[in-house]
């Protein structure tokens, strides 16, 4: 009794914190308070963005990308404030995910990869989004086309998995191939990052749930991967940030991502992979209508 008393008090005193930091940046907004109310409505986004990107494993951007595209922002823009929300709502995601596992799967024989597939994803996929970056690798196509056919591919891919591969034991134990395939997966993902700000977390859990590792580690690897990406690319972007947006968004984004792992739970394996092609689906083609 204790002990909840003290965890809920914790809870509250993180919360009363965030709420008063969140105040005096309002308060220090170069905007008086009534035209920033008009972008109120993004905390929405934000929560719904998160909530599907940490349960799924996708980050944020396959919602945001095409919500800033119906609003007219230009590509930098739109990237830019992509890996800002998500930087609050990926991080809290990737806490509360990390936060299971010590607490529930440390010992778990399905979750002993689980550090090492974020360290080497990790690694390899911020030299490849850097590389973009620091080269100035242009993308193949303009951020439309680009976001659109990845979103369908992807969705279709994941229907693909769930009717034409029929269900095996499941893994636990990293062969030296998949070490090879992570490598691959952080560098050409971590591309893809950098001109989509989704990429990397979708590639790996699809690659994950391939190989049959359990669904929920396969989400939470996918989840404190993309974390770690978006903070390593806001640093490159944060001159082209719609920070108006940010300041609503990010907190919805951050209820989001606390939230997700609930969701994980209600949902099974089909039923999650199927949620996510869903999006992806619907969010592909309704952009290149």
């Amino acid at each position: 009794m204790i002990k909840a008393s003290s965890t809920k008090f914790t809870k509250i005193k993180h919360g009363s914190f965030f709420v008063l930091c969140w105040a005096l940046l309002l308060a220090c907004a170069p905007h008086d308070i009534s035209a920033l109310l008009d972008y109120v409505g993004f905390s929405f986004l934000g929560f719904t963005g998160a909530l599907f990107a940490n349960s799924t494993g996708a980050g944020g951007g396959v919602v945001f990308i095409p919500m800033f595209n119906q609003l007219n922002f230009t590509d930098a823009q739109a990237i830019a404030t992509s890996f800002a929300i998500q930087c609050f709502g990926m991080t809290a995601g990737a806490v509360t995910w990390w936060h299971h596992y010590k607490v529930e799967k440390t010992e778990l024989r399905l979750w002993q990869g689980f550090k090492r597939i974020i360290a080497v994803v990790s690694i390899a996929a911020v030299v490849g989004l850097s590389s973009v970056f620091y080269f100035a690798l242009p993308s193949p196509s303009s951020l439309h086309y680009s976001f659109s056919w990845f979103s369908l591919l992807l969705g279709l891919f994941i229907v693909a998995t769930i009717y034409l591969i029929k269900p095996r034991k499941e893994q636990s134990q990293l062969q030296v191939f998949d070490y090879v395939f992570m490598i691959a997966i952080g560098l050409f993902g971590g591309a893809i990052t950098a001109w989509l700000s989704v990429g990397v977390g979708e590639v790996l859990a699809i690659y994950l749930i391939l190989r049959r590792f359990d669904i929920s580690m396969a989400v939470a690897s996918a989840v404190v991967v993309s974390a770690i990406s978006v903070w390593a690319a806001i640093g490159q972007v944060h001159h082209d940030v719609y920070w108006q947006v940010v300041l609503f968004a990010g907190p919805g984004a951050l209820l989001g991502g606390y939230f997700a792992k609930t969701l994980v739970g209600y949902l099974s394996a089909v039923k999650l992979k199927l949620f996510f092609a869903a999006w992806l689906l619907i969010s592909g083609t309704v952009s290149l209508l």
